[in-house]
């Protein structure tokens, strides 16, 4: 998707500069999708900060706008065809293009697989799965005629792993299926120069893991991390700016694991 780099010959950094691309985040309102806006942003990239609640939302392109970046938010319905084809049509209709769609929105709920009810699983389906294939379908059909774009999805490490001792069947059942149809989405339009790939991270603290109620899960989460500590979304960053430039232009399917060793033990 970018100039040639024998023709230009720029720095290595430079091949990470995002200038003059568009990118649009799906669940951008906060945490991990708040900072890989801020990431693209940084790196040159007009940004479309899309959620499901539109304060929060408008809460990060505020922090962009304050940085110099061009942003706007949009709400979205990250599990529904209609209201994820109209965000990303003011996408384009904003900013003339869309260079890289990042798809990061998603939904856990941690419950035994015989206690999951068919409502829970159906949600954490349509939102993790179903909603990431309309994400990119809309996506490439913007970005198949313009023969450039990338595509990121947000994983997870229990694509890999069961982690433990919490139940969530359905989330990691939901989550190797982001992964596969990663791949399935990257060969299939690879010819046409868009580089579909999807980052899986482990565990990210939030204000929640550091909850009096989850101390003592967190206590033996940390204890299963070779690096000791969880991650911060800024762990997250470099990964997003890399899959976004031309420096992943050969990267093709690859799902990106950063989880601090977690799933190495």
């Amino acid at each position: 998707m970018s100039v040639s780099r024998q023709a230009t010959h720029p720095t290595i950094l430079d091949q990470f500069r995002l200038d003059g691309q568009s990118a649009f985040v799906t669940g951008g309102g906060q945490g991990i999708g708040r900072a890989y806006c801020h990431a693209l942003g940084e790196a040159g990239a007009k940004l479309a900060v899309a959620d499901i609640d539109l304060s929060k939302a408008e809460q990060v392109a505020t922090e962009l706008r304050a940085k110099s970046i061009e942003a706007f938010a949009v709400v979205m319905n990250a599990s529904d065809r209609i209201s994820i084809g109209e965000a990303i049509g003011r996408t384009v209709d904003r900013f003339g293009s869309l260079d890289i769609a990042v798809n990061n929105a998603g939904v856990n709920f941690n419950s035994a697989a015989e206690e999951t009810s068919i409502e829970q699983w159906d949600t954490t389906f349509s939102l993790n799965l179903r909603g990431v294939f309309l994400c990119c379908q809309a996506e490439a059909k913007i970005m198949l005629p313009a023969r450039r774009g990338k595509i990121i999805n947000t994983a997870s490490m229990s694509s890999i792993i069961v982690p433990h001792p919490q139940k969530q069947a359905a989330y990691n059942t939901s989550k190797a299926g982001v992964v596969a149809l990663t791949r399935s989405l990257a060969t299939e339009w690879a010819h046409a120069n868009i580089q579909v790939n999807c980052i899986s991270p482990g565990i990210v603290r939030t204000p929640l893991i550091e909850s009096d109620a989850l101390a003592p899960l967190a206590k033996e989460w940390i204890e299963q991390i070779p690096a000791g500590r969880f991650a911060e979304t800024s762990d997250l960053q470099g990964a997003i700016i890399f899959l976004a430039s031309q420096m992943s232009d050969y990267m093709v399917g690859h799902n990106l694991v950063i989880d601090g060793g977690h799933t190495v033990w």
